[in-house]
């Protein structure tokens, strides 16, 4: 029973100091209520207003506090009698402040391009200390007891951290929490934005969880877990890379489809040197645009564990695809073997393809040099190493302008003429002009040792069998730039799943096309800017022209992408990741064995130095 002002339908007054629930919702103390003014409308029949029933001391009852889920439900009153333990008031709505809610990445907007900083426990806790809440006393309550807590300020700070990010606490004197602070927002189910953006950017930007989190070893910052990152590279990072790269990729092709001739320029890179390669990348780029448009990753597990034949595999589902997708007309590969054979014009798998295939000559001008090299180290044939640059330069000269065999090898046998000082001959001679005595080169005596072992090189029918293939004068030096280019994304020197290595590589090549066309830069004075590279193996000094500072402008929309897939899941990380059907690891250990146990091995092993009898 509450203590209200009633009254009855006759005087609207009520005559009780009390308020009787039985009485007051009786129909006999009711009467109709039509809602809204107006609400009769004489000019529609079928017209009918909204009435509802409604109790004489209804404003009475308007004026009492509403009965809410706690109360009706699991009978926990919000308010209690004045006369409870310690004589304690509740304290009203108005003198408990709202707090600011924890702050939720709600949609992608909340978290991609946020700023972000470092900021030390100590400094935070500084500033913490400083504030005040706006609280006058604690507003615990136990709704066991209905005891109001009867804290009053200064009030206590604490801090904990959690995953990269710091949560600072205030209690008061009894140890009530009152409010708690994060310093990252809150995705859904739980994990920290910075957490997740951390272990997005690890893969994005090409580097390693290891090295980074020896850096915030070094820094005193705290880490996210392996698990934690590895969990979220598998779940949202290597499938949205992809997926993004396939669009990327279509627009390229897109454009590609519209051209009647394709030149592409083709090569493939192993993961690790020698034949304990894992995985081979095959590469292929637009002569015209130099933008990659291919990009095809092969396992070992895939070839049978036969590293060998891993470039092979992989040409082969590169040229399958890229011929059904656009014209490609020539193809410019290094001196592989087994993809010369696939090429064959005449035995080859694709000799119906009518497709060119150009070799590249840069390889073949570095095969020259090696070769030279090599035989003028022996002893009575070292004249040829005075030699070798211009052999070399000449070898590229015949390349570039024949477009017969006859043609170049007419020019190319000229070279056994030069170097003995002979340029003029039989039916041929010299195409430069006069040359001026240089005492400090040593011409090459004809029938000398070093002149017939120049002849066996320049002369040679299985070199010089494949000599068309060069004389489009083609060069795969741009792609040798982007294979060198995956280095940032995925070195050498690291172990990576297939999955990871193959959206490492993909990485790569969305940095690779996306700052391919950057425009150069220019100084202050209006000048193209240049920096000298100097190259030890040559010791001399070359020129590259410097280009406006990367922006990485695709990162944002991959990073959206990648949160997307976050915030549209229908639960957080997963406990446990299973293998997926096209995932290598499913056909076995990479070794082709499998490994015994760690103990057995530990029994069996003998150490360096160890005596026999004691094993």
């Amino acid at each position: 029973m509450y203590s209200v002002c009633f009254c009855s339908i006759k005087s609207m007054e009520l005559k009780v100091d009390y308020l009787d629930e039985e009485r007051a919702n009786s129909l006999e103390n009711s009467l109709l209520e039509f809602e809204g003014e107006g609400a009769l409308d004489p000019y529609d029949s079928d017209y009918v207003p909204p009435i509802s029933i409604r109790c004489v001391s209804q404003d009475e009852v308007d004026q009492l506090p509403s009965i809410g889920l706690d109360e009706a439900v699991f009978d926990i009153a919000d308010c209690v009698e004045a006369d409870l333990e310690e004589n304690l008031e509740a304290p009203s709505a108005a003198s408990i402040p709202v707090f600011p809610i924890h702050d939720q990445v709600l949609v992608e907007s909340d978290l991609i391009n946020q700023q972000a900083c470092i900021a030390y426990s100590k400094s935070l806790l500084q500033m913490a200390n400083f504030l005040q809440l706006p609280l006058s006393k604690c507003h615990y309550s136990d709704h066991s007891t209905g005891t109001y807590c009867d804290g009053h300020p200064p009030f206590h700070v604490k801090s904990r951290p959690r995953g990269t990010a710091l949560i600072i606490e205030w209690f008061c004197p009894r140890g009530h929490k009152l409010w708690s602070w994060n310093s990252q927002p809150k995705l859904k189910y739980g994990m920290q934005g910075g957490d997740f953006m951390l272990s997005t950017n690890i893969l994005l930007s090409g580097n390693n969880f290891s090295k980074i989190a020896l850096l915030f070893r070094f820094m005193n910052i705290r880490m996210v877990t392996s698990k934690t990152f590895y969990s979220v590279q598998g779940t949202y990072c290597l499938k949205s890379i992809q997926q993004f790269w396939e669009e990327k990729r279509n627009a390229i092709i897109k454009k590609l489809q519209s051209k009647d001739r394709v030149v592409a320029l083709a090569d493939g890179r192993m993961d690790s040197p020698g034949h304990s390669a894992m995985c081979c990348t095959y590469t292929t780029m637009d002569l015209d645009t130099m933008d990659i448009i291919s990009v095809v990753n092969v396992d070992k597990r895939w070839v049978g564990y036969k590293s060998g034949v891993m470039e092979k595999a992989a040409f082969i589902q590169t040229f399958d695809s890229l011929t059904k997708e656009v014209n490609i007309k020539e193809i410019v590969t290094d001196a592989h073997v087994q993809i010369a054979a696939l090429m064959h014009p005449e035995r080859g798998r694709y000799k119906d393809q009518a497709i060119t295939h150009s070799l590249d000559v840069w390889h073949a001008a570095k095969n020259l040099t090696k070769k030279l090299h090599a035989v003028g180290m022996i002893s009575g044939q070292k004249l040829i190493l005075g030699w070798i640059k211009d052999i070399v330069n000449h070898f590229w000269y015949a390349c570039q302008h024949t477009s017969t065999r006859e043609e170049f090898m007419d020019v190319w046998k000229g070279v056994l003429h030069h170097v003995t000082g002979e340029h003029e001959w039989g039916f041929g001679r010299c195409f430069h002009a006069p040359l001026a005595e240089n005492p400090d080169k040593e011409l090459i005596p004809h029938g000398s040792a070093a002149h017939v072992a120049l002849s066996r090189i320049v002369l040679n029918q299985r070199w010089l069998k494949d000599i068309e293939k060069l004389l489009t004068f083609r060069t795969t030096a741009e792609l040798e730039s982007f294979q060198n280019h995956i280095l940032m994304y995925a070195g050498k020197r690291f172990a990576f799943s297939f999955g990871v290595y193959e959206a490492r590589t993909l990485l790569a090549a969305l940095d690779y096309n996306h700052h391919n066309h950057r425009p150069v830069h220019v100084n202050i004075k209006g000048q193209v800017s240049h920096k000298r590279v100097y190259n030890k193996k040559s010791q001399r000094y070359s020129v590259h022209t410097v280009k406006e500072t990367k922006d990485y402008g695709y990162i944002p929309e991959l990073q959206t992408r990648i949160l997307e897939k976050r915030l549209s899941s229908a639960g957080g990380l997963p406990k446990r990741r299973s293998i997926q059907a096209d995932d290598p690891r499913a056909l076995g250990p990479l070794s082709g064995i499998s490994p015994p146990p760690t103990a057995e091995l530990v029994q069996t092993q003998q150490r360096r130095g160890q005596d026999l009898c004691d094993t």
